[in-house]
């Protein structure tokens, strides 16, 4: 073989490097390969509900009540996220089977930032707010709401009141189940201890107005409230008014459907604690319709036919304010 001098070096072409990375493919490196998987994978308990198909999830937190899906989103992260995330949802499917009734009777009144600003101007007209006075403080036991937070018109006046009432019908049901007398404010006093009972009942009710697994609360702790005034009524041999019936089943199915049926008049206003000893059951914006045999609920588009009265009382009298 010749041997190339100095000089055949520019004869030369330029090398090009066409090498490739070898495909490492052994049963040692598929190992490691899916260590690898495991790890960038997190790992989930194949008994852990959560590991079952999503719709199927949510037909099985529906089922639950809204105290325990309150319970089950502080188990961890991953269940707090999903039913955050799915609020709306949980809440329609528990309150279309749990409590049918009782979501036409507390219906939630409307944030003023949910109105539009030209109308929101007219509904919180101060000469307005002067006249709704005797409508938002004429009770011990409920704090008015927040002219720039809610609708004052007079659906969402009685609607927040009744959930209000809600909540201080529900702290008072152990006094009421051993006999305890209520403690009485005289007239004109509103003590400390009251302040703080009222106070807390408003938040969890504007808590209710951004959650609706909160309104579902309210509507749970009011089936229980209902259900206990019904066997206490029913235990008072004394007391011959007409009453809800209700079986053992059914006060501990947790559902509301026993309330469809006849039975006596439950939309008047509780107005004062003394009330609710011979309170049973308070269902607000429904009669009893005679003719068809059943019970007949306020829309919930009365609150739209309200402020479409506002906005025509302030075009007819825009220097007076009588609405």
């Amino acid at each position: 073989m010749r041997k190339l001098d100095v000089s055949d070096d520019g004869e030369l072409e330029e090398l090009e490097d066409k090498t490739e990375a070898l495909t490492l493919h052994s049963k040692r490196t598929e190992r490691a390969r899916k260590r690898q998987a495991k790890k960038a994978k997190p790992n989930r308990d194949p008994r852990d509900p959560l590991a079952l198909p999503y719709e199927l999830i949510l037909e099985i937190v529906s089922l639950l009540r809204p105290s325990d899906i309150f319970n089950l989103a502080r188990v961890s992260k991953a269940y707090h996220g999903f039913i955050t995330g799915e609020q709306h949802r949980i809440s329609r499917n528990i309150t279309g089977w749990r409590y049918a009734c009782l979501s036409k009777c507390f219906r939630l009144p409307v944030l003023m930032e949910n109105i539009e600003p030209s109308i929101r101007d007219l509904v919180q007209n101060p000469k307005r707010q002067d006249i709704l006075t005797i409508h938002k403080k004429p009770y011990q036991h409920i704090q008015a709401p927040d002219p720039a937070e809610v609708c004052t018109c007079l659906t969402c006046l009685l609607r927040w009141s009744s959930l209000c009432l809600i909540v201080d019908f529900a702290h008072w049901q152990r006094n009421l189940d051993i006999g305890e007398p209520i403690p009485v404010i005289a007239r004109g006093k509103n003590p400390e201890w009251n302040q703080v009972i009222i106070v807390s009942a408003a938040a969890i009710v504007r808590k209710a107005l951004r959650n609706p697994l909160w309104h579902a609360r309210l509507l749970e702790v009011h089936l229980d409230s209902t259900t206990r005034s019904i066997r206490r009524q029913s235990a008072n041999r004394g007391n011959k008014r007409r009453r809800f019936r209700m079986s053992k089943e059914e006060m501990e199915s947790g559902c509301d459907l026993f309330l469809e049926r006849s039975g006596p008049p439950s939309f008047d206003f509780p107005f004062h604690r003394d009330n609710y000893y011979m309170l049973e059951a308070y269902l607000p914006n429904r009669g009893w319709n005679a003719d068809r045999q059943c019970w007949m609920y306020v829309g919930a588009e009365q609150h739209d036919i309200d402020l479409q009265y506002i906005v025509r009382c302030a075009e007819r009298r825009p220097t007076k304010c009588d609405y």
